[in-house]
């Protein structure tokens, strides 16, 4: 009995142990500060930028509301709302991607009209809740390491 006792509860103690996470490289502390969840992901919300109904067909006007849009994306992510951008390389009506730091679609529409180019009528956003990595919250510093040039000089 005794002995029976002493093994169930070692089981139980290890059991415990074991449960609070099977990964040895898990930091508590940098999930925390991510916001992450037990399965190291996090809510977003993606955008898909499409062709608006307003492109200009001024080359010079055209260039200068790019850099405008270019200059907004930098200072969304240096605020840490907007941590991945790009555009896509094929000639489609989805012009390119944001996921935005925030975990409501009504937050990133603020932030969406924020943007020249949207509010010129040159790109319309189509927003979506989107569920990744926690990690993607380090993507802007990391790239700040490797960036060699910044897209809005």
């Amino acid at each position: 009995m005794n002995r029976s006792f002493i093994t169930a509860l070692l089981l139980l103690v290890g059991s415990c142990c074991f449960a609070q996470s099977k990964n040895p490289q898990y930091d508590a502390e940098l999930a925390k500060k991510l916001g992450a969840d037990d399965y190291g992901m996090k809510t977003y919300v993606m955008a898909f930028l499409k062709t608006g109904p307003n492109r200009l067909k001024d080359s010079t006007a055209r260039a200068q509301l790019q850099k405008a849009h270019l200059e907004n994306i930098m200072r969304l992510a240096n605020e840490g709302k907007l941590i991945v951008a790009g555009p896509f390389l094929d000639d489609q009506d989805i012009r390119g991607i944001f996921i935005f730091n925030v975990s409501s679609v009504e937050e990133a529409k603020k932030l969406t009209e924020s943007d020249p180019a949207v509010k010129a009528g040159s790109l319309v956003m189509e927003l979506h809740p989107w569920y990744g990595s926690a990690g993607l919250v380090e993507a802007f510093r990391l790239h700040k390491k490797v960036e060699k040039k910044s897209v809005a000089d």
